[in-house]
């Protein structure tokens, strides 16, 4: 794989829309294969086809996080048609507690923004794993949100409307940035690097549409992790302009 992405089998998890598609439209443009992973079949053949259109060499993947039996099948699709993976973007990811106060929200709620934000990543990489362990130059991105720093939100001034206090997505995050570090811990020694990447306040689905970056300036971050050359960094938190506080 080369470090520009050319020759690059990548896949990305909630690709059909927002900062994935943006992921895969600029890895696809940098010469990887992208792996456009979605829960709905139709959306991802759509958001494949529009690619596609522009040239770029993309196939939609059945992938739900949440369930293993996609993810599985995925793997093995990936394993009989390439024989590894190089490239991971854990972008899937839910938001359902934006007006909640953290007294008052449901744990059921809770739950259901872990399965995606966390329970689903880590379902994901162990199951790609042994795929990336078969590319020269694994990378494996997930995608966090400085809303997930602890240390950003413990010195927060409390009249802030940029760090509202939210319980499920904002411990989701920083549950997923242990993740990181964890597995990135694990792999040191092999050639592949794991980092966590906050694409910043971009309009999206997931915000409504309030953010005001796009989704192509947010996948700036994950895409540059996912191209990272063989002395890059593992085990860390970026954004756009740098390294983010834990």
């Amino acid at each position: 794989m080369a470090q520009d992405g050319k020759g690059a089998i990548a896949l990305v998890t909630g690709a059909n829309k927002g900062i994935g598609l943006e992921v895969a439209r600029e890895l696809g443009e940098r010469g990887a294969i992208v792996l456009l992973g979605c829960r709905d079949e139709r959306l991802g053949s759509s958001a494949a086809a529009t690619l596609r259109a522009e040239g770029l060499d993309v196939r939609p993947v059945v992938l739900d996080v949440t369930d293993e039996a996609t993810i599985q099948a995925a793997a093995s699709r990936i394993q009989s048609e390439f024989g590894r993976l190089d490239i991971l973007v854990n972008n899937a990811g839910v938001a359902l507690d934006f007006m909640a106060k953290p007294s008052e929200v449901p744990l059921d709620t809770v739950r259901r923004v872990y399965e995606v934000n966390v329970f689903g990543v880590i379902a994901v990489t162990q199951a790609m794993l042994p795929l990336l362990k078969k590319s020269e130059r694994g990378r494996i991105v997930n995608v966090s949100s400085t809303l997930g720093s602890i240390g950003i939100a413990a010195k927060r001034d409390p009249s802030s409307a940029f760090l509202p206090t939210i319980l499920a997505y904002n411990t989701s995050k920083s549950a997923l940035n242990s993740a990181t570090v964890q597995f990135a811990n694990e792999l040191r020694g092999t050639p592949i690097k794991v980092n966590a990447a906050c694409p910043g306040y971009c309009a999206t689905d997931l915000n409504r549409h309030s953010g005001p970056r796009t989704a192509r300036q947010g996948a700036q971050t994950p895409v540059r992790l996912a191209t990272l050359p063989d002395d890059g960094p593992t085990g860390g938190f970026f954004n756009d302009e740098g390294p983010v506080a834990w």
